[in-house]
């Protein structure tokens, strides 16, 4: 019988050699995380923030509903849906627009706010602070909310960092941070910024006395300087390591990014090829990392007469979906109009593939044969999409455990890349 001719000491020495690799990137790429992720954040100017604001967006969403589409044969005529799979999603997805027609809320003090004068957004700071509260101890406030502050450009750099401090002050006066509370960090142009930003975490939280590492933030990335440094590298990808674990997010801004690289203002769209070399250069950055992606926003809002609406709605309806075959799984939405739009289609994704995906994801995980020869990353990605799809509300725990034939929480194990 032929036995390997390398001893222990050979194998020990090649272990020695590759140490400190190994360290730095299981460090770096601890893999994706399993947890919740919101399919879209909803972002509201801090002077037009109230307590019933998320009851507000639910009852105007189905009103645009019971106005433009009241079932769900005439709103898959307007969103360009299959009938069936709308008929399919259509209970879970009014009564979302009841139970949590918001998942992520983000107060504004950027470009949604604009400049105004500084006692004035002192007050809005310290007022938004004080509400988002109010909405916590009533109940009202979505899983996940944050604030988003001006800039660390020189020119707004004060400005931002004051109202950022105005609005966790007037939190902490009435109680504590909201859990799944993050900042927005705007306009990124380099990972110095970044570093700041993660310096600035770390003061907040000594004058406030909150635990190290409570405060976590979003970048941005609508600047060109955030895809392509002066060197030539992907800054975007520094920028995530820069942030020291506290980065959750890269959130792409589309008018932004695509009115910095020239683009005509009638051709500025989620869908243009600039945005979507962006979003892979983000997703590259991301992947293996614990900061998750989220996609941007529509300008062509359901408002008007019903065709309008409903023309805006077919939009937003495709773009929802072409995001999420793409593997942004969260975006942006700027009007309650879109809220319909944004859960079917989520929904409508989901349902769509279960059945498959569960069957394999079952044939996988009892070696069954099969048509399609899965390995075990492909494995990890099915029970993914079975969990995404669970913690959004599209599919049940039960149903999924029902189809793959293990528990949810086996699926979630599956989900996890075991780091080695």
């Amino acid at each position: 019988m032929t036995r390997p001719a390398l001893q222990a000491r050979d194998l020990a020495a090649i272990d020695a050699l590759l140490f400190d690799d190994d360290s730095r990137r299981t460090t770096r790429y601890p893999g994706a995380p399993v947890t919740r992720q919101p399919v879209h954040t909803v972002y509201v100017a801090a002077d037009r923030l109230h307590v019933d604001l998320v009851e507000t967006w639910g009852a105007a969403a189905r009103r645009a509903l019971e106005e433009h589409a009241p079932d769900p044969e005439q709103f898959a005529a307007a969103t360009r849906l299959d009938p069936t799979e709308v008929a399919g999603v259509w209970p879970a997805m009014t009564r979302k627009l009841v139970d949590e027609p918001i998942e992520d809320l983000r107060v504004d003090l950027e470009d949604g706010y604009g400049a105004r004068p500084d006692d004035d957004e002192d007050a809005d700071a310290a007022s938004a602070g004080q509400l988002i509260s109010a909405a916590e101890a009533a109940g009202t406030l979505p899983p996940f909310s944050g604030v988003r502050f001006k800039s660390l450009e020189g020119g707004t750099r004060r400005r931002g960092i004051r109202s950022l401090d105005l609005v966790i002050g007037s939190i902490l006066e009435a109680g504590t941070l909201p859990s799944g509370w993050v900042q927005t960090l705007p306009k990124v142009t380099s990972t110095a910024q970044v570093a700041a930003m993660v310096e600035l975490c770390a003061r907040l939280e000594r004058a406030y006395t909150l635990a190290e590492g409570t405060l976590v933030f979003e970048v941005q990335v609508e600047t060109s300087q955030a895809i392509l440094g002066g060197d030539g590298t992907a800054s975007v990808a520094a920028m995530v390591h820069a942030a020291a674990g506290r980065c959750s997010g890269l959130h792409f801004g589309t008018y932004d990014y695509t009115a910095a690289l020239g683009i005509s203002g009638g051709y500025q769209a989620m869908d243009h090829p600039a945005a979507d070399h962006a979003k892979a250069v983000m997703q590259l950055a991301a992947a293996g990392t614990r900061v998750r992606v989220s996609d941007g926003s529509t300008n062509v809002l359901p408002v008007g007469d019903s065709e309008q609406v409903r023309a805006a709605w077919a939009l937003h309806a495709r773009l929802v979906r072409r995001s999420l075959e793409r593997g942004f799984y969260q975006g942006w939405d700027l009007h309650p109009a879109q809220l319909p739009t944004r859960y079917a289609s989520t929904y409508v994704f989901f349902r769509r593939d279960l059945e498959a995906l569960a069957e394999r994801l079952r044939n996988y995980l009892r070696g069954d044969a099969s048509v399609v020869l899965d390995e075990p990353a492909t494995a990890q990605a099915m029970a993914a999409f079975l969990l995404r799809g669970v913690q959004c509300g599209a599919l049940g725990a039960d149903e999924v455990t029902a189809l793959v034939g293990v528990p949810l929480a086996r699926v979630g194990t599956l989900a996890e890349r075991v780091v080695g």
